[in-house]
């Protein structure tokens, strides 16, 4: 039967990479890669030599119907991204979305993903949290912090090098000088790191030392404040 397999690949450590992965990719009839040339190192390190074919944000709205009859004709088809679980900050949403509407049986691996270890190494509450991704650029910027600097939960967002002071900065303006923020950089590689302290503290490290490689920003939530008794008995 024809499916859609949604496949993780390593965010860093090529061993990370799990056996079931591994035989997904060699038995599928074509692999769906966000860039060809990135995943094709992939593709030569664990001898997969299953076909390969484009599919990222640029072009996806375009080739989800072709893929779509592709399934529907019997093949088996798997989706990767650079790195890490497709749809997650990354292109997928639109095809599984396109394959569940069509009846077309979608499986997702479990595997490597950034915001999961970096949640965990934070220390902060993990019980409660809110994926945010990329902030908007420009247009939005400003309503979107004003929203979650009432946010109770957890923050997780991802944040390029070039734009990580000047984010941690927006946290201080928004969210308070003593905000506990967490920062993970190069996770699973040689040179992986976490910065964890108040949002003041977290920029001052950031604006002496130039941040580098991918980035996971995990921001603790704003403290709910706690009822008194009398509060309680009148609500009561």
């Amino acid at each position: 039967m024809s499916k859609l397999y949604i496949v993780p690949t390593p965010i860093g450590n090529l061993e990370d990479m799990t056996f079931r992965a591994i035989k997904v990719l060699k038995e599928a009839d074509l692999i769906l890669a966000e860039d060809t040339r990135t995943s094709g190192k992939l593709m030569k390190h664990f001898e997969i030599a299953t076909h390969m074919q484009s599919h990222h944000m640029h072009n996806e709205h375009k080739t989800v119907e072709n893929i779509v009859k592709r399934l529907q004709m019997g093949e088996t088809i798997a989706l990767i991204s650079d790195a890490g679980t497709p749809a997650i900050s990354d292109p997928g949403f639109l095809l599984t979305r396109a394959c569940v509407e069509n009846n077309i049986p979608v499986e997702c691996l479990p595997g490597a993903t950034a915001f999961v270890p970096a949640l965990v190494n934070s220390g902060l509450p993990n019980d409660k949290f809110v994926f945010e991704g990329f902030l908007p650029d420009k247009k939005g910027r400003q309503t979107r912090f004003l929203a979650l600097a009432e946010e109770t939960r957890t923050m997780i967002f991802y944040v390029s090098p070039h734009k990580l002071v000047k984010t941690l900065g927006e946290f201080v303006q928004y969210f308070g000088e003593d905000r506990p923020v967490s920062v993970s950089r190069e996770l699973s590689k040689l040179h992986e790191e976490t910065v964890r302290g108040t949002a003041t503290e977290v920029l001052e490290h950031f604006t002496k030392k130039e941040p580098k490689g991918e980035i996971v920003v995990i921001v603790g939530g704003k403290p709910e404040v706690k009822k008194g008794k009398k509060d309680r008995n009148s609500e009561e």
